[in-house]
C-alpha cells in the first residue's frame, strides 16, 4: 500500500532495555514481515537507556532508535508511538517472546477500522515456560475479569504486550503512566471512549534472554489492579458509598422512631450510631469519587464526563453553602429538642434510649451539613479548572 503524503502505513514499536541478546532477532522478525507483506512500514526501538549494546544490535539489524531517557515501561512506549510515522502501529516487547513474523491479523483488523486489536496469548497458545503458573492460572485472568466487569470490554487478555492500534486512536487517548499500567491504561481508555476494540489469537514463547525479567509479579499486579479501580470510580467510590448512605440512612431514620427488630435480633440507639457512622462515610466516600474523576479529567487521565459536567455545573458554592446550611440547621433544631428534653428532667438522669434518639441524628445532620459546605468549596476549585 502506497503511503499517503509521506506517511507510512505501519510502525512496528518495540521498548527496550537492555534486550541484547534478542532485540536484533525481534528487528530481523518484523522486517521480514513488512517484506513479505509488502506493507509500507518501519520498526521503531524506543531504548530506555540500554547499557549493553542494544542501540547499536537494533540499529545494525535495521530499525529507527528512538532514545527515551525517562524510564519505564510506559515512557518507552509513548516515546515510540510519538516518533511513529504509520497510521497503524503494532507494539511488541523485544524478548523474543511475541511472534513478529506472524502480525497479518493485526493489519488486517487495523485495515478494518478497529481502533486497538489486542493479542490474545490464551486462544492462540502459550509455550511450556513462557508465563508464570500464577500469572497464568491467577493473575491474568483475574485482573482481566476484573477489566470486563468494570469497563465492559470484551477482551479477554487485558495483559498481552502484543497490540495494534492506529496513531489517531492512540492521541486521542492521551496516554500517561509511565510504567506497566500502561498496558491496561491503554485497554481503558479505549473502552471509556468508545473506540473499536477486538482481540485476535497470538502466541506467546519463552523469553530468548538469560536475564531476569523487568516485570515483578506482585507489585506490578498490585500496580494494575490499583489503576484499574482508581480508573472506575463507580465501583470503587459511588456504588459503595451510595450503599453505605442508603443503609445508615434508612435503618438509622426508622430506628430514630424506636427500635428495629431483624432476624429476631433487637436494634436500638447502638445500632443507630453505627448507621450515623455508615452514613457520613458513605457521603464522604461518595465526594472522594467525584473530586477523583473531576481531578482525572482535569488532567487528561479520563475522558471528560458529561454527568460530571452536569453535576459541577448545577452544584454550584452558593448552592451547596445554603445546603449545608439548612442541614446544620435542622440537625442544631434537633439538639435543641434533646436540650430541651434534658431541661424538663431538670438536667438530671434521662432515659439514653430515648435521648439519643435525638442526639444522634441531630449531631450526624450537623457533621453532614458542615462536610456538604467544605466539599462544595473543593468542587467548586475544581469547577475553575474544568470550565
Amino acid at each position: 500500500m502506497e503511503p499517503e503524503g509521506g506517511q507510512l502505513e505501519l510502525s512496528i514499536v518495540m521498548p527496550c532495555l537492555n534486550e541484547a541478546e534478542t532485540v536484533g532477532v525481534c528487528v530481523e522478525k518484523a522486517l521480514r514481515f513488512l517484506k513479505k507483506g509488502a506493507v509500507d512500514g518501519e520498526v521503531i526501538v524506543a531504548d530506555n537507556g540500554s547499557t549493553d549494546g542494544s542501540v547499536e544490535i537494533a540499529r545494525r539489524a535495521g530499525a529507527r532508535v528512538i532514545h527515551v531517557p525517562e524510564r519505564g515501561y510506559g515512557n518507552a512506549l509513548m516515546g515510540g508511538i510519538r516518533a511513529a510515522r504509520g497510521r497503524y502501529i503494532i507494539m511488541g516487547d523485544s524478548d523474543d517472546s511475541y511472534d513478529f513474523l506472524h502480525l497479518e491479523a493485526f493489519l488486517e483488523k487495523l485495515r478494518e477500522g478497529y481502533d486497538l486489536v489486542m493479542g490474545n496469548r490464551f486462544k492462540g497458545g502459550i509455550a511450556p515456560g513462557a508465563m508464570p503458573f500464577l500469572h497464568r492460572w491467577l493473575g491474568n485472568p483475574v485482573l482481566s475479569g476484573i477489566g470486563r466487569l468494570l469497563f465492559r470490554n470484551p477482551c479477554g487478555d487485558f495483559h498481552c504486550g502484543l497490540r495494534g492500534f492506529s496513531k489517531s486512536a492512540a492521541e486521542k487517548m492521551q496516554l500517561q503512566t509511565p510504567g506497566m499500567e500502561f498496558a491496561s491504561e491503554m485497554v481503558v481508555k479505549a473502552s471509556l471512549l468508545g473506540m473499536r476494540v477486538t482481540e485476535v489469537p497470538t502466541t506467546l514463547s519463552k523469553a530468548g534472554r538469560s536475564r531476569p525479567p523487568h516485570l515483578r509479579s506482585w507489585r506490578d499486579g498490585w500496580r494494575h489492579l490499583r489503576f484499574l479501580l482508581l480508573f472506575s470510580p463507580r465501583w470503587l467510590f459511588w456504588l459503595p458509598g451510595l450503599g453505605l448512605m442508603g443503609l445508615g440512612g434508612g435503618l438509622g431514620t426508622a430506628l430514630s422512631l424506636s427500635p428495629v427488630r431483624v432476624l429476631g435480633v433487637t436494634l436500638d440507639t447502638n445500632s443507630l450510631l453505627v448507621c450515623a457512622m455508615c452514613f457520613l462515610v458513605g457521603f464522604q466516600v461518595v465526594c472522594f469519587g467525584v473530586f477523583a474523576r473531576a481531578l482525572a479529567s482535569r488532567e487528561g487521565l479520563l475522558p471528560p464526563s458529561q454527568g460530571l459536567q452536569r453535576l459541577v455545573s448545577a452544584a454550584s458554592l452558593e448552592a451547596g453553602l445554603l445546603a449545608g446550611v439548612l442541614i446544620a440547621v435542622a440537625g442544631a433544631f434537633l439538639l435543641a429538642m434533646a436540650l430541651y428534653m434534658w431541661e424538663q428532667h431538670h438536667f438530671g438522669e434521662l432515659s439514653y434510649p430515648e435521648s439519643l434518639r435525638l442526639v444522634i441524628p441531630a449531631v450526624t445532620l450537623i457533621m453532614w451539613g458542615v462536610q456538604v459546605m467544605f466539599s462544595s468549596f473543593f468542587l467548586s476549585l475544581l469547577r475553575l479548572k474544568l470550565r
